[in-house]
């Protein structure tokens, strides 16, 4: 009798995982300049143990300006790439895990106070914040300081921005390289007619719309190591009448595919606060599965996935090739054990946790291997 699907080995570009199970990034608010703590080698340290397949580091401004807030990871200089270089030497000594990063621009909805403060916009003028800028001037929501048109120079700013943070991605030896082009931020703002009015090459037709996420995304692929992967995390639609949908992300799919893309992430909605989203278990999951029939790389589905027969059966069906785990995996960072557990699959855990196997589970751990992944 075969194991569970989720727990079978899958391949993005040469990079091969372990099981189907990925961690989304999460973003901490915890750094100081751009640079990591103490806070991510806790944060980070214990997800490594997890018993996933992949780990992904929190959205990574790629300059300053594109951090959501003050408060969040960056890449963009010397003092952010030795910082995070310390963590990952710190999680790398007790963990096989491969380690992605989410290289990302806020675009407009930059310059922000961190959640628990209340998330609201923070003035340039204001201790904290700064002049965001975007495909268009059109403020996120109404009453918000209106972000500045990116014009030719600041364009090719971020390209080089995104590509210099992929370098420094490949010093620090990480595996796999995701775009953020979801969720509301700046490759997502070039993407949907809502957010990008621009009448040059740049804004209009579908084609047009398209042009500088897919610049963006080849200027990474071409200053990251040809061997590892360059993946992209779409919104599968703003969930707003007139909006970015799930036929226009099934064309930007198609075009990244041709570009060499090795997996795409398919989340949704963010970009206007006006979106209807009809949030429940799986609710995401029709948008990856329409990808995953239009193209053939592998597709990542996201969105309220917590129950375990509920992930095998989207592996299982064919609907994606991974989940990705975000809140579930903080609420619960042994998820992947308990679902193996479940499910009949095997994790491998590091030794100093042998112990803890439970008697019911005797064939859970792996222990053919020295470290967890």
């Amino acid at each position: 009798m075969s194991g569970p699907k989720l727990f079978e080995p899958c391949r993005v570009g040469k990079l091969t995982l372990r099981n189907r199970i990925v961690i989304a990034p999460m973003c901490q608010y915890s750094a100081v300049n751009g640079c990591m703590t103490d806070w991510h080698l806790i944060h980070l340290g214990h997800l490594a143990l997890s018993g996933a397949a992949l780990l992904t580091v929190e959205a990574t401004a790629v300059e300053a300006v594109g951090r959501i807030s003050y408060a969040d990871v960056g890449l963009w200089d010397d003092a952010n790439e030795a910082a995070m270089a310390l963590i990952l030497e710190s999680v790398r000594r007790h963990s096989d895990i491969p380690i992605a990063i989410q290289l990302a621009h806020a675009g407009r909805k930059a310059s922000t106070q961190v959640p628990w403060n209340g998330g609201g916009q923070i003035a340039p003028t204001a201790e904290g914040g700064w002049q965001t800028v975007a495909p268009s001037a059109l403020p996120f929501t109404a009453g918000q300081n209106a972000p500045r048109e990116l014009n030719r120079d600041g364009m090719s700013r971020v390209r080089r921005a995104f590509a210099a943070a992929a370098v420094r991605a490949a010093r620090l030896g990480i595996d796999a390289v995701q775009l953020h082009g979801a969720h509301g931020y700046l490759l997502h703002q070039f993407l949907s007619p809502l957010s990008n009015r621009r009448d040059d090459e740049y804004g209009g037709s579908l084609e047009n719309r398209m042009r500088f996420p897919l610049e963006v995304f080849d200027a990474v692929r071409e200053s990251f190591p040809a061997d590892k992967p360059v993946t992209m995390r779409a919104s599968g639609t703003d969930w707003v009448q007139g909006g970015w949908n799930i036929e226009q992300t099934i064309a930007f799919a198609k075009a990244l595919e041709m570009r060499g893309c090795a997996a795409v992430h398919v989340s949704s909605g963010g970009l206007d606060p006006r979106q209807d989203v009809p949030v429940g278990p799986s609710y995401q999951v029709p948008l990856a599965r329409a990808v995953k029939q239009a193209t053939t790389m592998p597709v990542v589905a996201v969105g309220m996935i917590t129950d375990y027969e509920q992930a095998e059966a989207i592996v299982g069906t064919g609907d994606a090739d991974f989940v990705a785990l975000a809140r579930t995996m903080l609420y619960d960072p042994r998820w992947p054990w308990h679902a193996a557990a479940h499910l009949g699959g095997h994790v491998r855990p590091p030794e100093q946790y042998l112990r803890s196997q439970p008697r019911q589970y005797q064939a859970l751990f792996d222990i053919t291997g020295s470290a967890e992944s």
